[in-house]
């Protein structure tokens, strides 16, 4: 579990109970705003909503309102915004990479097609800025629009990057910033804005929650690895058969013989596991201590978090954020 400054903890459990009410209101939002007056749209937005999730990012927009004065109608509505442009991502990243599942259940490209999905993905960005429009708040404007368009740059430039095995770790850390790490700064940032923090402290507060989405994301692509298919929620290995060299293969790679790295160029070259089994990469990435590595990295980060986190004034909210730090990285999903 996550340690404050004091060297209490809160398990998930005990971090859900802290925004238990608040979170109820969220999902209300995302329920209402999700109708649209094309019933396509509102199927998918409900379909996407039933899915559930860890709910993280709107999570980290209340518990950090919390660390400040207190959840504001303005918080709830931008945790919706902020989940809402998470789903919008999904949509279109499940298009892009073909996938079949999604939180181990159809995704919404497999059920409706591509066209119709990347329409409603493209309704849902556009029904998170309405909402974010009605705070008349040109900074929280200017914040959520250089928020997706450096996640829509750093989608482009994953693209380019398929298929090509010489992916470096600057290339690799310049995409998570891009596609993760951004957004889970704006969550914290948002987040201190409404709950009347000042500006040193929402920075100090939105590089911790940056260093978090970074550790988050490098867990990801270690569980792509190492999960248990049934937990993932989606087939492992799904990285590499889409195109995309992670992180622990990125460091196995740089130690790798030239046969192995020929069998990881079939594998990108196939788009699948036919020719070179799954489980050959799995131990040809351990073996080469790319998942180890993968996961000292993260956990270097979730230091910087942590340490960040201490520096607030103990508190319930503060020994939340500080418990995340632990969840993000030890968990099997």
């Amino acid at each position: 579990m996550g340690l404050s400054r004091t060297g209490q903890s809160l398990g998930a459990m005990e971090i859900f109970d802290l925004v238990r009410d608040d979170l109820a209101k969220v999902e209300e939002e995302i329920r209402l705003e999700s109708v649209a007056s094309v019933d396509a749209i509102t199927t998918i937005g409900r379909y996407l909503h039933s899915a559930g999730g860890k709910r993280l990012r709107p999570i980290l927009v209340l518990l950090s309102a919390k660390l400040f004065d207190g959840v504001t109608p303005g918080a709830v509505r931008m945790a919706a915004v902020v989940e809402m442009i998470h789903a919008a991502t999904l949509v279109h990243d499940d298009v892009i990479d073909y996938a079949e599942t999604r939180r181990g259940r159809p995704s919404t490209n497999a059920v409706w097609g591509n066209h119709t999905s990347v329409l409603a993905g493209d309704w849902l960005y556009m029904q998170a800025f309405q909402i974010a429009l009605g705070e008349h708040n040109f900074a929280l404007l200017d914040l959520l629009l250089g928020l997706t368009q450096k996640m829509v740059e750093g989608e482009l430039l994953q693209l380019g990057r398929i298929g090509v095995i010489s992916v470096t770790e600057a290339d690799y850390m310049e995409l998570v910033d891009r596609k993760t790490a951004s957004l889970f700064s704006a969550c914290a940032r948002l987040g201190a804005n409404f709950g009347g923090a000042n500006e040193i402290d929402a920075e100090k507060l939105a590089e911790y929650a940056w260093n978090l989405g970074m550790a988050f994301q490098l867990v990801d692509d270690v569980l792509d690895f190492t999960a248990d298919e049934n937990v993932l929620g989606k087939p492992v290995g799904g990285d590499l058969r889409e195109g995309k060299v992670t992180l622990p293969l990125i460091y196995a790679l740089e130690r790798a013989a030239a046969e192995e790295r020929a069998e990881v160029a079939s594998v990108l070259a196939d788009a699948r596991y036919d020719n070179v089994p799954f489980a050959r990469i799995l131990e040809l990435t351990r073996r080469h201590e790319g998942i180890q590595r993968a996961m000292d990295r993260a956990q270097s980060f979730r230091q910087k978090a942590r340490t960040l986190i201490a520096e607030f004034p103990e508190s319930p909210a503060q020994r939340a954020l500080a418990s995340l730090t632990e969840l993000v990285t030890d968990r099997d999903h």
